[in-house]
């Protein structure tokens, strides 16, 4: 009995949870991996349509395929990669009918949260404030791409919250994550930051005051403009990669 217990406590396969934290390093690394890709495509240094090789990262950053490859798994799960058959993974790139779809989406979500204004939690009043506080903080500090693109969303997402309904929030949240890639191409493209978090202060001045009518309005304009900004900021793309072609 005791030989048997031995064994058995020997055997690597019995009880995993014992031996869970040996993956902490590998999985650091992964982390790290893949915040370093974010913030390459977040910067602009991979642009959309950007082939993410395997063997040439591994060598780039000094970590193993299996690392980068769990690294671009992450990536494609938020969308920022995609993976497509025989060709491998690359950089996302907005498409432009679904920018629309999105883009119409967020106006649903952010005027049902704008509406409920006048009734909503004053905790989810004051988290309208303080992720403006913090966007606006964030462009005085100069933030990076990828920085500023999180706290300008983070506000976004803080309207629906307004709505007290997790299921419309998390609607959003998904809403933004397709984005928050072409937002951050029309951020690198206008570099106006300033405006960008200027305007923000403007619609919660409205709701602040408890125009709820005139918040509506200025948010229809608001997403309209940034809509037109996204697609342009495609069209952009687009136009720079096709003359790359030809130059080629």
């Amino acid at each position: 009995m005791t030989a048997s217990r031995t064994s058995t406590q020997d055997d690597p396969r019995v009880d995993p949870p014992l031996y869970a934290g040996l993956t902490v390093d590998h999985s650091s690394t992964v982390d790290r991996v893949a915040d370093e890709l974010r913030r390459a495509v977040f910067d602009g240094e991979l642009e959309s349509g950007t082939p993410l090789r395997e063997v040439a990262l591994a060598s780039s950053l000094g970590v193993s395929r299996p690392t980068v490859r769990e690294a671009l798994a992450l990536l494609v799960t938020e969308g920022l990669a995609v993976r497509e058959p025989h060709r491998g993974v690359s950089v996302a790139s907005p498409d432009p009918d679904s920018v629309r779809d999105l883009c119409r989406a967020r106006l649903v979500l952010e005027d049902a949260g704008v509406r409920h204004w006048p009734q909503a939690e004053a905790a989810a009043r004051e988290r309208v404030r303080t992720t403006l506080a913090a966007y606006t903080g964030a462009v005085r500090a100069g933030a990076g791409y990828r920085e500023l693109n999180e706290r300008h969303l983070a506000f976004h997402v803080s309207l629906v919250e307004l709505t007290g309904s997790p299921r419309l929030v998390a609607a959003q949240e998904s809403l933004v994550r397709e984005l928050r890639l072409a937002l951050a191409q029309v951020e690198r493209i206008r570099r106006n930051a300033h405006d960008q978090a200027d305007t923000h202060a403007e619609l919660l001045a409205l709701l602040e005051a408890d125009d709820v009518p005139g918040a509506q309005a200025f948010l229809v304009r608001h997403l309209a403009d940034a809509e037109e900004a996204i697609l342009a900021a495609l069209d952009l793309r687009a136009e720079e990669a096709a003359s790359a072609g030809t130059a080629r």
